[in-house]
């Protein structure tokens, strides 16, 4: 599977960005997909998960309500709409692809290349 992330880029703060993961090779209600983010000085965290089939979703504390984590099986791309958008979401945000539906990091296989969203204040 090939993951390919867009849809970063400077924002301030309260405003919103979809984050789109796109996905070759295998469909991705193959996999549970996840979003991942690292600060600068940060380990890598998890944001927000989606099982295969849609029917599970995961969320990080501090962006429940905020971030809404969804999946388009007929483009084969998991997105990630970020609203209300804070500065210390600020990180490189990246999406993978596992064959569990997990909050660990180590659980998942495939990686996109990383997409850089700033939040101004």
């Amino acid at each position: 599977v090939q993951l390919q992330a867009s849809g970063g880029g400077l924002v301030q703060a309260g405003g919103s960005l979809r984050l789109s993961c796109a996905a070759s090779g295998r469909t991705v209600s193959r996999y549970a997909m996840g979003w991942f983010r690292q600060a600068p000085g940060k380990e890598r965290e998890v944001v927000a998960v989606i099982s295969g089939s849609g029917s599970s979703t995961y969320y990080k504390n501090s962006v429940k309500g905020r971030f809404t984590i969804s999946g388009d099986n007929a483009k084969n791309t998991v997105y990630l709409q970020m609203n209300s958008l804070k500065p210390e979401d600020t990180a490189v945000y990246f999406c993978a692809a596992g064959r569990t539906y997990s909050i660990l990091e180590r659980t998942y296989e495939y990686w996109g290349q990383g997409t850089q969203v700033t939040v101004s204040s």
